[in-house]
């Protein structure tokens, strides 16, 4: 996931953070922007909205135009736009320059550590099976005494997430674009014990191309861990029987609770792996009634019912519970809108065609909404962030033939990883 969105606008952060203070006479500027482009008609700014706009088309390729164009122009505080308006091709000279400030490392390495307290002690909720006291400062106590129990689970989590988000970093630094370190999030007491991390792009990128990688990445990256993570947690979990957690009071009378267990989410990619390691679908039911398999797995998977109960299920391995939150967060980050990395690939394969996607992905989640309540909030953040996309500097360089072919991959692995119902709670 990464930063904040950057938008082509008056109000943009190139005006924001840079004003230009003398404009360089025009002159000057038409001959740099001739070197690479034959300007039809030629417009004077009044260099708040742009300096100087040219209408007419390339004489060399845009990615190569574009990289000589703004090396020309930096020493003049000025930053081209490549676009297209209504099939012509046109720059605009902006002014201002985006100059990166360093990150503060010491921000990275405390989120970092604070993470890394969280997840453990979401790890030893998985992995300590002895009598916990009954009061909360004694739970808190015994888990933290235990709190080198959660290494497993800390260790496949946080690698999976690592990976994730270095992809993003590594192809940023490849294509010279500022990106910061991971920002990590804990999330303390909650079921992973982190909400995940990003990294922030401080300028926006050159073109789709560079775009792309950088939302593409991540995501391929962290499933490459992810998966072998997942398939050995898979062979070190049990199966058994889906029932209620039974408890034992003080005076050693025992009950269960309704709504005091999760089932996780299945995806098809999730699904498969459990049948290449257990031989089964999982969970298995008791009997599948009146419905085919097919039925009931189609019910099961988009609206997590019914509940198998008396049937099987994964009991999963604290290594198994990372995995299985590595496929799931693959998938969060791949909803194609705003400033996640699936809002990254799409935009990159459709450019401003997609101004109005977020709309059909908002009415989406609240259907989705109906069978887990998250969706609701998911909604929300995107009616409120997901419009606002990275759009590149150059629109004009389209994905060469690879990239494309790389987006149709990451489209299925999409559908792959999709799990509308993350949690059921029984």
């Amino acid at each position: 996931m990464e930063g904040e969105p950057f938008v082509d606008r008056p109000s943009s952060i190139i005006l924001q953070k840079v004003a230009m203070l003398n404009s360089p006479d025009p002159e000057i500027l038409n001959s740099i922007v001739r070197r690479v482009f034959r300007a039809d008609s030629i417009t004077i700014g009044d260099n708040k909205r742009f300096i100087v706009r040219y209408v007419g088309s390339l004489l060399e390729d845009s990615e190569q135009a574009y990289e000589r164009l703004a090396a020309d122009l930096d020493s003049f505080n000025i930053t081209p736009l490549f676009r297209k308006e209504d099939g012509t091709e046109v720059i605009y000279l902006m002014p201002g320059v985006v100059r990166p400030k360093p990150s503060r490392l010491s921000i990275n390495i405390g989120l970092f550590i604070l993470t890394l307290i969280s997840v453990l002690f979401a790890g030893v909720m998985y992995s300590y099976d002895a009598p916990l006291p009954e009061d909360t400062l004694g739970i808190i106590k015994t888990l933290t005494l235990n709190l080198w129990r959660g290494w497993p689970f800390a260790v496949s989590l946080l690698a999976i997430l690592s990976a994730h988000e270095f992809g993003h970093y590594f192809a940023g630094r490849h294509h010279r674009t500022a990106v910061s370190l991971p920002y990590f999030i804990p999330f303390p007491l909650g079921l992973l014990g982190t909400m995940g991390a990003f990294i922030n792009m401080k300028e926006r990128p050159r073109n789709k191309r560079v775009l792309f990688d950088i939302g593409i990445t991540g995501p391929l990256a962290g499933l490459v861990v992810a998966i072998p993570v997942l398939i050995i947690g898979l062979a070190l979990s049990q199966v058994g029987p889906i029932q209620n957690t039974t408890y034992v009071t003080s005076d050693g009378a025992q009950y269960t609770s309704a709504e005091d267990d999760l089932l996780e989410g299945n995806s098809l990619l999730y699904l498969g792996l459990k049948y290449a390691v257990k031989g089964k679908l999982l969970p298995e039911p008791v009997s599948y009634g009146v419905k085919s398999p097919l039925e009931y797995w189609l019910g099961f998977i988009f609206i997590g019912r019914p509940i198998p109960f008396g049937g099987e299920d994964i009991q999963l391995h604290p290594v198994a519970m990372a995995g299985w939150a590595g496929i799931l967060v693959t998938f969060l980050n791949l909803v194609p809108t705003g400033q996640l990395d699936g809002g990254h690939i799409l935009y990159s394969v459709f450019g401003r065609r997609v101004r109005y996607a977020w709309q059909i992905i908002l009415i989406l989640l609240l259907v989705m909404g109906l069978f887990w309540n998250g969706w609701f909030i998911w909604a929300a953040l995107i009616f409120l962030l997901g419009r606002a996309y990275a759009e590149p500097l150059d629109l004009i360089t389209e994905l060469d033939p690879r990239r494309k072919a790389l987006a149709m991959l990451m489209l299925v692995v999409f559908i792959l990883v999709l799990t509308p119902v993350p949690f059921t709670v029984f």
